[in-house]
């Protein structure tokens, strides 16, 4: 039984077009969050889904030095873009990341993974409702379930988020995992804006090895002791945010 962390990436962005293949210390936003990704718990290969036009080719060459699998299709069919990955490396299960998540947990995401088996749920996610600080964001869910999201999601907007049908379809089995503490939800550690950027490199400047994974817990500490740096993209945090809607990022 395999399970790939499948990330999609693309350059465009209409906030802040090429973040992906932005630095955060040596390395590019993309390289963190796949290093990230490779070291869940439970995963066994990692594949980077990107657009199939020329513009993406440097996220591909990018993805494939960071030693992801590379799989290739729809721009604006992310869900596609999802099931072909999943094909291609035979995965029976999925987990989803968004690439501009470099903070990614992978112990969290590695908890619903299991949340996924422990619960024989279809799908499941830490972000229904949000209780973690944005950018920690992740679901899990079963290739069949896939399948079937790919069969009866006919709507763009469930096309290009992937995910919609199986957070709303009565068949379909779902569990969370609920963040253990209050008040983190409004937090922003996700990259959609150049405040965004700013404050992501000022997090890695403080980490005593920016190549070395810590745990969100330590990051929120290094937060709690740098107050000024929660002051970077406050402006654009979302108290009391909806399910984030991620596309082709």
């Amino acid at each position: 039984m395999t399970t790939a962390a499948i990330i999609q990436a693309r350059m465009g962005s209409s906030r802040l077009p090429g973040k992906v293949l932005e630095l955060l210390g040596k390395h590019t936003v993309l390289w963190h969050v796949l290093k990230r990704a490779a070291l869940v718990p439970g995963i066994d290969v990692v594949v980077c889904a990107i657009p199939d036009d020329d513009a993406n080719d440097a996220v591909a060459e990018a993805a494939i030095n960071a030693g992801a699998t590379v799989v290739r299709g729809s721009e604006h069919d992310v869900l596609a873009r999802y099931l072909a990955g999943a094909r291609t490396v035979n995965a029976s299960r999925i987990l989803r990341i968004t690439s501009d998540c470099p903070l990614i947990d992978p112990e969290l995401a590695g908890q619903v993974l299991a949340c996924l088996d422990n619960q024989a749920a279809d799908y499941a996610s830490n972000n229904s409702p949000p209780g973690f600080p944005h950018g920690l964001d992740c679901e899990a869910f079963t290739r069949h379930a896939l399948e079937k999201a790919n069969i009866h999601a006919v709507h763009d907007h469930e096309r290009e988020h992937v995910t919609p049908w199986l957070r709303n379809a009565d068949s379909v089995a779902r569990a969370h995992v609920n963040c253990p503490y209050p008040g983190y939800s409004g937090m922003r550690w996700t990259l959609d804006y150049p405040e965004d950027l700013a404050f992501l490199r000022a997090i890695f400047e403080l980490m005593p090895d920016q190549e070395t994974v810590i745990g969100w817990r330590d990051v929120a500490a290094l937060i709690q002791n740098h107050p000024e740096v929660a002051a970077i993209n406050a402006r654009h945090a979302e108290p009391g945010r909806q399910h984030p809607q991620r596309s082709g990022s």
